[in-house]
């Protein structure tokens, strides 16, 4: 194999030695853990259901990680330029697809969140707003930033656009969308410098959110109520995610020894985690949360040099967005906060979802890039 050298200036050279490799292969060993966690978890559920095939889910999952594996190194490649052109125009489209949903989507269990296109599928479009419209938010608030007391038109369009977002998605509805998307969203805002009185207002607006989203959407009172109170049956998951993590104990009843798999409905996608605590236990579930802890330690790590306001913004946009889903799922799992059907990225199934979190972490790794050169430092705007 050709060995690349510092002296080598390719594209794929310059990507190299440009690259956080340590983030870049903690991605990889979370997409890695999530072929082995969906092998070992799918074929009961296929069964349970009654697929054509055993290996149905672990077929797709397959070509799932290895497009987003595709995705991520291919984005990585582009300069911050070429991150805010990509974010623009996947931003433009996501949302023109998420208004769709609400006239021609497939309705499941009251939602309409998906739609059914020809050659790709079942797609949930909402997945791709949240890595577009960090990047765009952070573009916005740094050309505000830059413009002072004239950047008034600037911070309009990004909170017009977010409220743009905010209505669509509690249109679907989908609230837990929303209160990441809302979150990361207040997140930059805070990280831009933003007065902490504006700051304090913001918050007291989200938390009158979710007071209003727990009596207007009634799945959401159900859930709360479920969590706070026992209230309903809709803890069957849990309890039974519960059973499995205590009956894997610290080093697990072995790979695809798993019993609870068998009787748990979302145990390859939302609930994978509750496998990963049965089959492997303790050890290697505090090995999974290590990794996604490094992930958005190193990225933020890396910002502390940083002095362009867009790459510190999107970055840590990115970063919120990440760490922030995969702590609700893993949280979900173990009865720590109501339950959201939101998957563990890389190493739930799904399509939309793990694409969607390639593109965004491919966004991290372009924006967190070494430039080289005065010339690549011309290339953030």
């Amino acid at each position: 194999m050709m060995a690349l050298s510092r002296a080598d200036t390719s594209t794929l050279g310059r990507w190299w030695w440009s690259v956080d490799r340590w983030t870049l292969a903690a991605l990889l060993t979370l997409a890695f853990l999530g072929y082995i966690m969906v092998l070992a978890a799918a074929p009961a559920v296929a069964e349970r259901i009654g697929a054509s095939s055993r290996n149905l889910f672990f077929a797709k999952q397959v070509f799932f990680l290895l497009g987003a594996s595709a995705v991520m190194a291919g984005v990585s490649l582009l300069s911050p330029r070429g991150i805010r052109r990509l974010a623009l125009l996947g931003f433009a489209g996501a949302l023109v697809l998420t208004a769709a949903t609400l006239v021609i989507g497939a309705e499941v269990k009251g939602a309409r969140r998906w739609l059914n296109l020809p050659l790709v599928g079942s797609l949930q479009p909402s997945e791709f707003l949240k890595p577009c419209f960090a990047v765009v938010a952070a573009w916005l608030m740094a050309e505000a930033k830059s413009a002072g007391r004239r950047g008034w038109a600037a911070w309009g369009m990004v909170l017009g656009l977010y409220a743009m977002v905010a209505l669509v998605l509690q249109r679907q509805p989908d609230i837990g969308m929303l209160l990441v998307v809302s979150a990361v969203f207040f997140t930059q805002i805070f990280v831009a410098g933003i007065n902490m009185l504006v700051v304090v207002a913001l918050g007291g607006l989200g938390a009158s959110g979710l007071v209003g989203a727990y009596f207007l959407f009634s799945h959401v009172q159900k859930r709360v109520n479920q969590f706070l109170y026992g209230e309903g049956g809709a803890s069957y998951q849990v309890d039974v995610a519960l059973e499995a993590f205590g009956a894997g104990g610290l080093m697990g009843v072995g790979p695809g020894e798993g019993r609870m798999k068998n009787v748990l409905p979302d145990a390859h996608a939302d609930f994978v985690f509750a496998v990963v605590g049965e089959e492997f236990g303790l050890l290697v579930c505090l090995f999974i949360l290590a990794l996604f802890t490094f992930v958005v330690v190193r990225g933020l790590t890396r910002l502390l040099a940083e002095t362009d306001l867009y790459v510190i913004l999107g970055a840590s946009g990115l970063l919120a967005q990440f760490g922030l889903q995969a702590f609700i799922n893993m949280a979900s799992s173990l009865h720590l906060i109501p339950t959201k059907g939101m998957t563990l990225p890389f190493v739930s199934y799904g399509g939309s979802s793990v694409i969607a979190i390639a593109l965004g972490m491919g966004f991290l790794l372009a924006l967190t890039r070494k430039r080289m050169n005065r010339a690549e430092e011309g290339t953030l705007r």
